[in-house]
């Protein structure tokens, strides 16, 4: 099955069949959070989909490695250089430490990835612990000329390259001449998409982590982290497409003329989701995240399945309504596995002719869609016995990671029994919505809904009144 496995590869824009380094070894390396706050679903959607990557090239048959660095210095609140570090804002935000804030969102963090089974990768490594590393790095590219010290930092001359833009078609180049135009200008830089490798002055004079340098006391810039703790082992590099530019683009740049040789051939990434006002992200205020799902009384694998049920290459869009639906279709597969009989002989044949069009389907790009549809088609087929029926989808759950097999399954009759309180409770809560919207009173409203969605109550409004029923 090796040497089967393609995805689209935003370097070559082809869909490229992956032939690793090392015969049967892939590393994989993903650009890991800026841990200053919660990650919102939207960021988990791109881990959900890289730990799948993962998954499926372990399924196929590759050892794969797999590294991700931890952000906890040098992320500016703007991709072009300036701004305030993330970390310190969060450390303002909630009057602590940076290294405490790093230690407790790196820990929500792998927290989230636990309830969504996402695999932790088997190297992580923060930033902080490799400062000697990019200190020499970009001692190197002085020496080469591809970086230059100026107001007391040290940039890298995107100049001196004769193609800055890999990622971008030719027409695509020409726009993206001016994308800087209407940021904050840096007197210092030679040209206005140079970056900076090492700041020593900066405007924020308090910033909290700092190291010496040949170049005076500082610290590192974003993008210098990723190539150094990435260029130890790699094969595929993966991300959001946020990251392409200029995050990866400059990660290119500079670890190309470190190393004075191309670098990472295969680039994977996962395109955004969005709500109804467009891509989630935590600069609007109010964010998703996992636990505010689980709180709405959500399973967090249920948000899995609704993105492993949509191309990784393709813009999602998420409503409750649609996690709704979602959460009664996963319900609906656990259960018709669990009433599967136990015993029985794996039928070997029909079972390899099932994997077969499994190993087809997520070695396709990763058709993630299709790999769940042969999941129901199995199901369905009278030609496979019980036996064989559950062994395939405790098999295939090795990459789709939703409990397959192992969840949890309601008893509906319980599941639509509410007792007396809880119905007077409930009826009640939805006369004082009724009054609050009749006063225009929307957020007490929206507050009255979800908190009964919290627990369990689904409200739907019709032309005929209010109707409720259990999540």
């Amino acid at each position: 099955m090796e040497n089967k496995f393609k995805f689209y590869n935003t370097l070559t824009r082809n869909i490229d069949t992956v032939i690793p380094h090392e015969d049967g070894k892939i590393a994989m390396y993903t650009c890991g959070p800026t841990v200053y706050h919660y990650a919102h679903i939207g960021n988990l959607r791109s881990y959900i989909m890289e730990d799948v990557l993962e998954k499926a090239l372990r399924y196929v048959g590759y050892d794969v490695k797999r590294v991700m660095n931890i952000t906890d210095v040098g992320h500016l609140s703007s991709d072009a250089d300036t701004g305030e570090d993330k970390m310190l804002k969060g450390a303002k935000r909630e009057h602590k430490t940076v290294m405490e804030i790093a230690k407790f969102y790196t820990d929500a963090f792998f927290d989230d990835c636990k309830k969504l089974n996402i695999k932790r990768p088997d190297v992580v490594e923060p930033a902080t612990n490799c400062i000697p590393e990019f200190i020499h790095m970009i001692e190197v590219l002085l020496e080469k000329g591809y970086a230059y010290v100026a107001g007391g930092n040290v940039y890298f001359d995107t100049s001196r390259l004769d193609d800055y833009y890999v990622f971008s078609s030719q027409s695509e180049k020409e726009l993206l001449v001016g994308v800087r135009d209407d940021v904050e200008e840096d007197v210092n830089k030679r040209n206005k998409n140079d970056f900076v490798l090492w700041f020593t002055k900066s405007k924020f004079e308090d910033q909290a982590l700092k190291w010496d340098s040949p170049w005076g006391v500082g610290y590192p810039g974003w993008h210098i982290e990723c190539s150094c703790i990435s260029i130890k082992h790699l094969g595929i590099h993966c991300g959001g497409v946020d990251n392409i530019f200029p995050h990866h683009t400059n990660e290119i740049a500079q670890s190309e003329s470190y190393l004075g040789h191309k670098w990472c051939g295969y680039w994977f990434h996962v395109n955004h989701l969005n709500d109804k006002s467009g891509k989630m992200s935590k600069s609007k205020g109010d964010f998703l995240t996992v636990s505010l799902l689980q709180e709405k009384g959500y399973d967090p694998i249920v948000y899995r399945m609704f993105c492993l049920q949509s191309h990784y290459r393709k813009p999602l869009e998420f409503s409750y309504e649609v996690l709704d639906n979602m959460s009664v279709a996963y319900k609906k597969l656990v259960k018709r596995i669990a009433d599967l009989k136990a015993d029985g002989t794996v039928d070997e044949g029909k079972f390899a002719e099932y994997k077969e069009k499994f190993c087809d389907a997520i070695s396709n790009d990763l058709n993630t869609s299709m790999a769940i549809t042969i999941v129901y088609d199995l199901l369905k087929d009278d030609t496979l016995n019980d036996a064989t029926k559950r062994a395939l989808a405790e098999d295939f759950d090795r990459v789709l990671s939703l409990n397959l097999t192992t969840a949890k399954v309601e008893n509906p009759a319980e599941d639509t029994e509410v007792d007396a309180e809880l119905e007077a409770y409930i009826l009640e809560k939805i006369e004082e919505r009724k009054a609050a919207k009749k006063e225009k009173d929307f957020a007490k409203a929206d507050a009255i809904r979800d908190d009964l969605l919290a627990k369990g109550i689904v409200l739907k409004d019709t032309r005929e009144g209010v109707i409720w029923h259990k999540a």
